[in-house]
């Protein structure tokens, strides 16, 4: 059966983002391509869990990460559900599949000074790329919002009479994040100098190039690895490390759990869990230095 279909049920259905369709459908073709190889059955109706199974053991010892091989399978299996809303196939080949195990990754989010250190000292603002790249890193840190949700914001989802700004998240869900009285005078910098710009072809959008277009999620990361890997030893210096340290931090300010989550666009508490680990290793030093009966 053609992907086409299926790629038009993910877009308007499941309303997924075209990023995330592009990565299933590359999923599905590497799964064909491993049929084709083989020999196995080119329809993928016809196949069952023992050719499946024997692309993982493929897959496995190609080298590829256990959680690579889990979201290629997890691609797999969403089409097969997809079979069997249309009809094309009565049982799921991959029903009694059980995922790889995936060992938890820590990742330790910048510090308060690392921070401040890039915020207050390593950039001047005085031309449009510094005032942005500012803004840019401040926005991630007052808000915790994805790189993809920062790059597709528009100028009309800033609302400066309410000092808020409107995310549209996975999935088209939409939250409002408060904008904290610094980020409003990095906006207000930022703007200044984007109006200024010769020519302007991606007008609806708030983050642009030198050149006046959509700036581009590549050119994102450069900016965050660039300032960050000067003022961090940490080894991963990226957009989510600064959604990671947006939750950390107010987690370990005292901020609800249920706050975070909707700040942060998450479905469950359990996706928003993973940064309590911090939290509550600061709790321990403060209670460590607090508790009565651990004064010397």
């Amino acid at each position: 059966m053609s992907l086409k279909f299926f790629s038009e049920y993910l877009l308007l259905e499941k309303k997924y983002s075209n990023h995330t369709v592009l990565a299933y459908t590359k999923d599905i073709e590497n799964f064909q391509t491993f049929l084709n190889q083989h020999n196995y059955p080119e329809d993928l109706i016809q196949v069952g869990y023992s050719e499946i199974r024997q692309w993982i053991v493929t897959l496995v010892d190609a080298g590829i990460s256990n959680r690579t091989i889990n979201r290629k399978v997890s691609s797999l299996n969403t089409y097969y559900k997809y079979l069997q809303k249309t009809e094309d196939i009565n049982v799921n080949p991959l029903k009694q599949h059980k995922a790889l195990k995936v060992g938890k990754k820590a990742q330790l989010p910048f510090s308060e000074q690392e921070l401040k250190t890039v915020l207050e000292n390593s950039i001047v603002v005085d031309d449009f790329e510094s005032a942005r790249n500012h803004f840019i890193i401040e926005l991630f840190y007052a808000t915790g919002i994805r790189r993809i949700e920062l790059v597709n914001l528009k100028l009309t989802d800033v609302d400066k009479s309410n000092n808020q700004i409107k995310v549209l998240g996975k999935r088209k869900k939409e939250r409002y994040i408060p904008l904290i009285e610094s980020l409003s005078k990095s906006l207000n910098s930022y703007l200044e100098y984007r109006n200024n710009l010769p020519t302007i072809d991606d007008k609806e959008y708030l983050f642009l190039t030198k050149s006046g277009l959509k700036i581009y999620e590549k050119l994102v990361y450069r900016i965050i690895n660039k300032y960050f890997s000067e003022a961090s030893t940490k080894a991963k210096c990226s957009p989510h490390v600064i959604r990671h340290s947006f939750a950390t931090h107010l987690l370990n300010q005292g901020a609800d759990l249920n706050t975070v989550k909707e700040l942060l666009g998450h479905t469950s508490l359990a996706a928003t869990q993973v940064y309590t680990h911090n939290s509550i290793a600061e709790l321990k030093k403060v209670h460590a230095k607090s508790h009565p009966r651990n004064q010397s």
